[in-house]
């Protein structure tokens, strides 16, 4: 559905209304365009509901418009937890790392659970690191193992003794970024179910 302007007869309504409609725009900026375009059509909905209700009791369209406005509240304050659901819903589905990173950032404050899958994707920072750390350093980075007695996996190693016992050699690239791919995917959909979860209990809850 095309989104259309309310008209307002009173410019200076008008012009509070545009206004209004700016915040929105920048309070859900960070959110694809579908999501944009349906909260910005469910607000200008409650008002043109609020104000059609007030037009046959007043005629004064910028003190009902303030008032309609003042109960919807700071779209960048009232819309904070509906766009960081809606932008944990769009990081769950399209597993991009900039959108999920967004996401975890926005809901924050609604969970300590959010806070270590933040941590744990930070923590994918670190097979980069291999990666880039055994192309430069190659005899400084690897799988370090000996049954019983060495378990090693990375770097920087030095001794010279503990690298006779590296085991994966030219392979410890690929097998680094196939690991970080496993465990980015496996956080991914963690995080998909932590929602689905909270979805299920805001549901009983109604």
């Amino acid at each position: 559905m095309k989104f259309e302007k309310l008209q307002f007869k009173n410019a200076e309504a008008q012009n509070i209304y545009e206004n209004y409609l700016k915040q929105i725009q920048s309070a859900t900026k960070k959110l694809s365009r579908e999501d944009h375009h349906d909260i910005l059509m469910e607000l200008n909905s409650h008002i043109y509901e609020s104000m059609s209700k007030k037009s046959d009791e007043s005629n004064n369209e910028v003190k009902d418009l303030i008032d309609t406005l003042d109960k919807i509240g700071i779209p960048n304050e009232v819309l904070k937890p509906l766009i960081a659901d809606k932008k944990l819903n769009q990081a769950t589905k399209t597993f991009n790392p900039i959108h999920i990173f967004q996401a975890l950032v926005l809901n924050f404050s609604y969970g300590i659970m959010y806070f270590v899958f933040f941590i744990l994707y930070l923590f994918l920072f670190s097979f980069v690191v291999l990666v880039f750390g055994k192309i430069l350093f190659p005899n400084n980075f690897g799988f370090y193992y000996q049954k019983g007695e060495i378990f090693q996996y990375g770097g920087f190693v030095e001794n010279e003794k503990l690298q006779n016992f590296e085991v994966l050699g030219n392979w410890f690239i690929p097998v680094t970024i196939l690991l970080g791919i496993l465990f980015y995917f496996l956080i991914t959909l963690l995080l998909k179910l932590k929602r689905s979860m909270n979805v299920n209990r805001n549901v009983v809850l109604v």
